[in-house]
C-alpha cells in the first residue's frame, strides 16, 4: 500500500473488530460503540454447558415423566445418554480454564462487593430507576446464579455416581442420593427455565453471548462499575 501525501506512511495493521477490543478502548469508526464482553473461548465454554444441561434436563425429563417415557421408549439409551452427559457437564469449564479471560470473568464472579448488596437491595424493593442498581461486568444476580449452580452440579455429580455405581456405599446413603439428587434436578430445572425466561427478556445480553460485544450504551446502564472493574 502507498501512503498518500502528507500521510505518515502506510497503515500498519487493520483495526481489530469490536468483538476483540478491550472495554476501555474507544470504538472505531462504524462500530456503533460496541465493546467486548466475552471471549470466544468463553462463549464455546457456555454453548457446551448448555447443550450438556440442557441434554441431561431432557432425558431426567424423559425417565421420570410417564408420559414422556412412553413416547420415546428406549430407556436404556436414554440412561446412558443423562448419565453420560451428565459425567462431561464440568469438562468444557475445565477445558476452558485455559483461557485467561475465562478465568479472569469466574474471579469477577468470585468476588462480591459493596455495591452488589446495594443491587440486590434495589431487587427486593423493586426499584428499577437508572443506577438504583449498580453493578460491574456481572451484577449480583449473575453471581449469586453462577454459584448456585456451580454448587448444584456437583452435587449432581456426586449423588449421580453414588446412583450409578451400586458398590460405592451402603443402600442408605444410595438412597440418600437418589432423594438429594431427583429434587435437586426439578431445583435446576425451575432455576434454568428462569435463567432462559431472563435471557430472552433481555436482547443485548444474548447478543453478548452470541457474537462477543455490547452496545456501550447498555453496557454503561446496566453495568455502570464495569470500566472501574
Amino acid at each position: 500500500m502507498t501512503s498518500t501525501p502528507g500521510s505518515a506512511g502506510p497503515t500498519a495493521e487493520a483495526t481489530p473488530p469490536p468483538s476483540e477490543r478491550p472495554p476501555s478502548e474507544p470504538p472505531a469508526s462504524g462500530a456503533a460503540g460496541r465493546i467486548r464482553r466475552f471471549s470466544r473461548a468463553e462463549r464455546w465454554v457456555h454453548r457446551v454447558t448448555g447443550a450438556l444441561m440442557l441434554l441431561c434436563v431432557a432425558t431426567a425429563a424423559c425417565l421420570y415423566v410417564p408420559q414422556l417415557a412412553e413416547l420415546v421408549g428406549r430407556r436404556a439409551l436414554v440412561v446412558t445418554l443423562h448419565e453420560w452427559s451428565g459425567l462431561l457437564l464440568p469438562v468444557p469449564l475445565l477445558l476452558g480454564l485455559a483461557s485467561r479471560a475465562l478465568r479472569a470473568d469466574l474471579r469477577r464472579l468470585n468476588r462480591f462487593l459493596p455495591y452488589d448488596a446495594e443491587w440486590l437491595r434495589a431487587v427486593r424493593r423493586r426499584d428499577a430507576r437508572p443506577g438504583a442498581r449498580p453493578a460491574g461486568k456481572f451484577n449480583a444476580g449473575q453471581k449469586l446464579y453462577a454459584g448456585w449452580i456451580a454448587g448444584a452440579v456437583l452435587v449432581m455429580l456426586g449423588t449421580g455416581l453414588l446412583m450409578w455405581f451400586t458398590g460405592l456405599a451402603p443402600v442408605l446413603w444410595r438412597t440418600s442420593a437418589t432423594f438429594v439428587h431427583d429434587w435437586l434436578a426439578l431445583a435446576i430445572g425451575v432455576v434454568l427455565a428462569g435463567h432462559i425466561g431472563m435471557a430472552y427478556g433481555d436482547p443485548q445480553a444474548r447478543r453478548g453471548m452470541r457474537t462477543g460485544s455490547v452496545d456501550r450504551a447498555w453496557a454503561e446502564r446496566e453495568h455502570p462499575r464495569w470500566k472501574e472493574e
